[in-house]
């Protein structure tokens, strides 16, 4: 059936060179041909996909795979975020419980075995002292000296007795700040930084303190050996930490209060 309307089709082209005129049942049959074979009208029923049906699957795609690699790429980034803020969190609790039980366990001495010193004599040894530095273009309660019975014997010591403790900053080899804790046993040598110092914290961007006297008002520095503070000693210490690992900033912040004060002389 298909041979002979094919061989229909080709005397319709015959007949329309030779004629101007083609009889209806030739082009009744060729019709039926046509739609038997998917054509219709002359023109063939699409039974692929044209050039620019792929051209818009290939774009589709591409948005798709984009939009993927973009969700995984932020996943992926999300991770290493949590991962470093874990890890600070980490460092800067462990940093935070060490201060806070140095400051816990502060050493003073009393009256009336304390008295302010003369112009000639030398400091009281359990003084503590706080000055304020501006080192990396913020406030840092840098160089805080006190003692403490908290002791941490890294080297030849029986882990008792009262320390010296100072807290101080380095610039590490990848360009952040280290917080430093020298701690050295009576008698206090002269304070010097050494390579064998623990780090207490890395990454730091700041590390303030704020002392509060019996009004409970605030202060950025201390001298517990000037007239300035009234040779007392502050009965609360608040500790703010910062640390920054590239721009996100995290800030863990803590009260202690003074188990020993010695009071203002008036």
């Amino acid at each position: 059936m298909i041979a002979d309307f094919g061989l229909r089709i080709l005397d319709l082209t015959v007949l329309q060179r030779k004629h101007s005129v083609i009889p209806e049942s030739y082009r009744l049959q060729v019709r039926q041909y046509l739609k038997y074979i998917g054509l219709s009208g002359g023109r063939r029923w699409a039974t692929g996909f044209t050039l620019m049906e792929i051209l818009i699957a290939i774009a589709i795609l591409a948005i798709v795979v984009t939009t993927a690699l973009a969700s995984f790429n932020a996943v992926f980034s999300t991770t290493e975020v949590l991962d470093d803020g874990a890890h600070l969190y980490e460092m800067a609790n462990t940093c935070m419980k060490r201060i806070v039980l140095d400051l816990a366990s502060m050493h003073i001495n009393q009256r009336p075995l304390y008295k302010p010193p003369e112009f000639d004599q030398p400091p009281d040894p359990y003084r503590l002292i706080a000055t304020a530095d501006e080192t990396g273009g913020t406030g840092f309660a840098q160089n805080i000296r006190f003692t403490s019975r908290a002791h941490l014997p890294f080297e030849k010591s029986d882990g008792k007795g009262i320390v010296e403790i100072v807290y101080y900053f380095q610039t590490a080899k990848d360009g952040y700040l280290e917080l430093r804790r020298a701690d050295n046993a009576y008698p206090f040598p002269e304070f010097e930084k050494k390579a064998t110092d623990p780090i207490l914290c890395k990454y730091v961007k700041s590390l303030s303190f704020k002392f509060y006297d019996t009004d409970g008002i605030e202060f950025d520095v201390w001298d517990s050996d000037s007239d300035e503070s009234g040779y007392a000693t502050p009965t609360a210490i608040a500790v703010k930490l910062e640390l920054a690992k590239n721009a996100e900033v995290h800030t863990f912040e803590t009260m202690v209060s003074l188990p020993m004060i010695r009071e203002r002389v008036e």
